[in-house]
C-alpha cells in the first residue's frame, strides 16, 4: 500500500529530527517545508500537530513550530523522570507482553546489530529508538506512552555519536548497552519484572553518563607553568 504524502511528512520529520538533521530548536518554515513534501499547510499543520503531540516539536502561537529543544533545564528533567518511566516500562512489558511484542523486540535488535555492523550510526540510533517504542508498545500502558515517547526523542538524539565509536572505551559501552538489550528481551520473554527493571537501568546508566557530560560545566584549564620567581 503506497503511504500518503501526509504519512509521508510525518515519518521524515520525526527521522530528521532523531538523526539531529534538523537540529534542536531549529525554526520549520510552513512555506518551505510544504514544498518539499508537496503538502498544502492543512495537512502539513496537522502533521506538525501530530509531532507535537509526541514531543518531536513545539508549536507557538505567533511564531510557528520549531523542532524540541535540549536545554539544560530539558536535560536535567529528563535525568530525574526517565529512569522512572524507562522502569516501569518494562516491568510492565514483562507482565504484559505478547508473543507478537517479543517477535517486534528481537526484529528491531537485530536491526541495531545489522545497523552498527555496517558503520551507519543514524540508522543504529533510529533502530535503537525502535526497540525502546517497542518495550513501551508490550507495556501497553496509555500513561506511561506518552511520556516514553519524549524521552525517547532527547535519549535517541542524544545516542547520534554513541552508536558511532571512534576508540575502544567508546566500543566497549555500545557492547554494553547491545547487552542490555539483550538482558531486556531475555526479562520480558521469561515475563521476569525484576530483571526487566534492572536491564532498564543499565541501559540508561550509559545514556545519563553522556547526559552529565553535557551538562556538567567542563573544568577550566589549570595552567601548572610557574614563571621564574614565582612560587608553586
Amino acid at each position: 500500500m503506497a503511504i500518503s504524502k501526509k504519512m509521508e511528512c510525518h515519518e521524515d520529520l520525526k527521522a530528521r529530527i532523531l538523526k539531529m538533521d534538523l537540529e534542536p530548536g531549529a525554526e520549520l518554515d510552513e512555506t518551505q517545508v510544504s514544498r518539499a513534501y508537496g503538502l498544502s499547510r492543512t495537512p502539513l499543520r496537522e502533521v506538525l500537530q501530530a509531532l507535537a503531540g509526541e514531543g518531536f516539536v513545539r508549536l507557538q502561537r505567533n511564531r510557528g513550530a520549531s523542532v524540541a529543544s535540549m536545554e539544560v533545564e530539558t536535560l536535567r528533567a529528563l535525568m530525574r523522570s526517565a529512569p522512572l518511566v524507562l522502569v516501569n516500562v518494562a516491568r510492565l512489558a514483562a507482565d504484559d507482553r505478547s508473543a507478537a511484542h517479543l517477535d517486534v523486540l528481537t526484529e528491531r535488535q537485530a536491526a541495531l546489530v545489522a545497523s552498527l555492523e555496517t558503520g551507519d550510526a543514524a540508522a543504529a540510533a533510529l533502530a535503537d529508538h525502535g526497540f525502546h517504542l517497542g518495550l513501551g508498545e508490550a507495556a501497553g500502558d496509555p500513561y506511561l506512552m506518552p511520556a516514553l515517547r519524549r524521552i525517547l526523542v532527547d535519549q535517541t538524539r542524544l545516542s547520534q555519536g554513541f552508536f558511532g565509536p571512534s576508540g575502544k572505551k567508546e566500543k566497549k559501552l555500545v557492547k554494553k548497552a547491545l547487552a542490555t538489550h539483550d538482558a531486556l528481551v531475555a526479562a520480558v520473554m521469561a515475563q521476569d519484572a525484576v530483571a526487566a527493571a534492572e536491564a532498564a537501568l543499565a541501559r540508561w546508566a550509559l545514556t545519563r553518563e553522556r547526559l552529565e557530560r553535557l551538562v556538567t560545566p567542563a573544568a577550566l584549564p589549570v595552567d601548572v607553568t610557574v614563571s621564574e620567581g614565582e612560587t608553586a
